[in-house]
């Protein structure tokens, strides 16, 4: 009688200790969590350093593997084409496997395929892989990177609370433009003096490095602080994430909301040759202005609205203010071409404009996932975080492929209207009520 009731009572204290950590009482926040959060940017941006900088080595790559420009958009596209059809599943995964396993996994074998690749598929004399083994393997690492984005997003929503999780999440997605800008940066010089199995190799060092860092530093987080969370609509009603309106009518939102930022990322540069006649130096300091302001404002963002509790509105409000520059950018295109005696001042114009719209349309995703996570509760964080990159990648692989039409028929007006178009679609997509029970 004296044990059960010595048991009885370990319980009960260790009950109320638990319900201490998930209240935030006395306990406060690990402090651990900041090693979670930077091995999320590490993971993100060790796979953007390969989703944007093996783009930026295009001109090297179309050289030494003799790609034709159709055989080169393929093989460009290939990898975000495999994160848009594999994240649902990796999110799903997460859910039932755990982030550690699946950051484990994807980590470890992107930087294998990686190896395999510097190894296999580099151009050597008398060996040049072809177009549609290049752009499977690309392919594959997109399906095997796309793992990355849902399980660190789950590991950073698991060791954050609700009043520091915008902000958290929004510094994991700045990793995607700084990665994005740092592999740019580097790998076409390492194209150009090494080639590419010193491309690849690095690309897979990095995967491999942040490989341990995940296996020392990503463990289960608190589980009273995680399960704290779950009171959220989709887990009070029973309702799984995928039956959620609210979650349909984000990541529809999302996928909109992308198309003007891909528009910027991937046909900036040909834009301001175009219509501003800039050189490459002025190109370059305008994508990277672009980088850069969207880098410091996603992190801002995701502080801003952790202090006011407003992340729906402030989604919206991205999403008009987005379009008005849109609109306001193609009007300076029409109007350059109308009164080409006033084109220094228009060409400063339409570069203002053109980098205000990209930073602008860039802000918005960490603050657009943490909503999904909170929508959606953390037992189902992996799921929608999957889902709404499925959304987002597949505007990435889409929007290139359309906007060359949209240009043939329209001029850079009409594709800047179009992506204004799309920017006000997510502002009537996004959901105006918050749930209430993740408020």
């Amino acid at each position: 009688m004296t044990t059960t009731t010595e048991e009885r009572g370990r319980r009960a204290s260790l009950r109320n200790i638990a319900d201490d950590a998930a209240c935030g009482a006395s306990a406060g926040p690990d402090p651990h969590r900041w090693k979670v959060l930077g091995v999320g940017v590490a993971a993100n941006g060790s796979f953007a350093a390969a989703l944007t900088g093996l783009p930026a080595t295009a001109v090297s790559m179309r050289a030494d593997y003799g790609l034709a420009a159709a055989e080169l958009g393929l093989v460009i596209g290939a990898m975000g084409l495999g994160v848009a059809v594999s994240e649902l599943l990796w999110g799903m995964l997460t859910d039932r496997w755990g982030d550690r396993k699946v950051l484990l996994t994807g980590l470890g074998l992107t930087g294998l395929v990686l190896a395999l690749m510097a190894l296999l598929l580099s151009p050597a004399p008398g060996r040049v892989p072809s177009a549609m083994l290049l752009a499977g393997a690309f392919l594959l690492v997109g399906m095997i990177g796309g793992s990355l984005n849902g399980s660190s997003g789950r590991a950073v929503m698991a060791w954050f609370g609700e009043g520091e999780r915008g902000f958290a999440m929004s510094v994991r997605q700045m990793a995607l433009p700084a990665g994005g800008a740092a592999g740019a940066l580097i790998l076409p010089p390492l194209a150009d003096g090494v080639g590419f199995q010193g491309v690849y190799g690095t690309l897979a060092a990095l995967c491999l490095i942040t490989t341990g860092l995940v296996w020392l530093w990503v463990g289960d987080p608190p589980v009273t602080a995680a399960r704290s969370q779950a009171g959220t609509a989709s887990e009070l009603s029973g309702k799984g994430p995928l039956r959620n309106g609210q979650v349909w009518k984000t990541v529809f939102g999302v996928g909109a909301l992308c198309i003007p930022q891909v528009a910027v990322v991937t046909f900036a540069a040909i834009f301001l040759n175009d219509v501003g006649h800039l050189g490459t130096a002025a190109v370059s300091a305008s994508i990277v202005s672009i980088q850069l302001g969207a880098a410091v404002v996603r992190v801002w963002s995701g502080h801003f609205t952790d202090r006011h509790r407003n992340r729906r509105p402030f989604l919206k409000a991205c999403a008009l203010l987005t379009a008005a520059v849109y609109c306001v950018l193609a009007g300076c295109v029409a109007l350059e071409s109308a009164l080409p005696e006033c084109g220094g001042a228009i060409v400063a114009a339409v570069v203002v404009a053109l980098v205000a719209g990209g930073i602008v349309a860039s802000s918005w995703h960490g603050i657009a996932f943490t909503e999904l996570a909170s929508i959606a509760g953390i037992a189902h964080t992996g799921t929608v975080l999957g889902l709404g990159n499925t959304f987002a990648f597949g505007a990435y692989f889409l929007a290139p492929l359309a906007i060359p039409h949209v240009l043939e028929r329209a001029s850079w007006s009409g594709v800047w209207l179009a992506a204004a178009v799309a920017a006000l679609a997510a502002f009537l997509l996004f959901p105006k009520v918050a749930p209430a029970a993740g408020r």
